[in-house]
């Protein structure tokens, strides 16, 4: 019985490492999903908007679109999540287009028709550089952006805005870090100790020190409420929560005028209204 007691246990021990190191070994393509092929551009839902090329500091040429919103001086630096690519966004560029803001939504590389292999030091460098271009290229003032991040995207807007001057921060959808959504999804693995990406969102929200909103659902299914409250709570003043309703990846439309809403009061407290 012992011996049979011994056996099960070894398998298991086996089963649990062989797991272990296979997640190991996938956490890239389980954190980054994007997709080549861009197949559809603002132009199908109605809106101009300029091709844009630019290059990150490490000599990648990335892709993205900027849709001006008649004669505005805001625009919208808008990092988006894991998935797709920028041709995914077009329900959220709507939105931004008709609360009169201008967008700028980029592809990380390996993203879309930006060159490279998506890593998280690249995500960092590709928002800088995405935001260089507003400054430099289009000349945009810093008191004219406003850094808006969803999902994974959040975090690599809050990375950003630690290193650069803006209007605001907007986070919605956005984890604490890659080590604590490890953690929810696997609680059963060590994840702190084979984590291979970081992601603090929450270590870089402490460290804005201008307005931020931090946006979420209670029905979100795959990053935990929870963690956009304690964002909120780790966020310097002025700040402001907003729980919406819907998934993950549709909140923002389920909601619909809520959403809407908050954006234009959060637009007004920054006097941009």
């Amino acid at each position: 019985m012992g011996s049979v007691l011994l056996a099960i246990v070894v398998v298991l021990v086996i089963a649990y490492c062989g797991w272990g190191l296979t997640l190991f070994f996938i956490q890239p393509k389980l954190l980054y999903g994007p997709v080549r092929k861009v197949e559809c551009t603002p132009r199908d839902i109605g809106l101009e908007f300029e091709a844009v090329i630019f290059q990150s500091s490490d000599g990648f040429k990335l892709t993205g679109w900027y849709i001006p919103a008649g004669d505005s001086k805001i625009t919208v630096l808008f990092c988006h999540g894991n998935g797709g690519n920028i041709m995914h966004r077009l329900d959220n560029i709507s939105i931004i287009h008709n609360l009169g803001l201008n967008c700028f939504i980029f592809d990380y590389r390996g993203y879309g028709n930006s060159e490279g292999k998506a890593t998280e030091a690249g995500t960092y460098l590709d928002a800088s550089a995405a935001y260089d271009w507003l400054i430099h290229q289009r000349k945009t003032a810093p008191n004219n952006i406003i850094i808006f991040g969803r999902s994974l995207g959040g975090s690599i807007a809050a990375e950003l805005a630690t290193k650069v001057k803006a209007k605001g921060l907007v986070i919605e959808s956005t984890f604490t870090s890659y080590v604590d959504m490890g953690k929810r999804v696997y609680p059963y693995m060590p994840v702190r100790w084979f984590a291979q990406f970081t992601y603090e969102t929450i270590d870089y929200i402490k460290q804005v020190y201008y307005p931020i909103m931090v946006i979420h659902s209670e029905d979100d299914e795959i990053v935990p409420f929870d963690f956009g409250l304690k964002l909120y709570e780790a966020a310097n003043e002025p700040k402001e929560f907003v729980e919406i309703s819907g998934s993950h990846n549709d909140g923002f439309l389920v909601s619909g005028e809520i959403y809407e809403k908050a954006w234009l009061k959060w637009l007004q407290f920054l006097q941009i209204r």
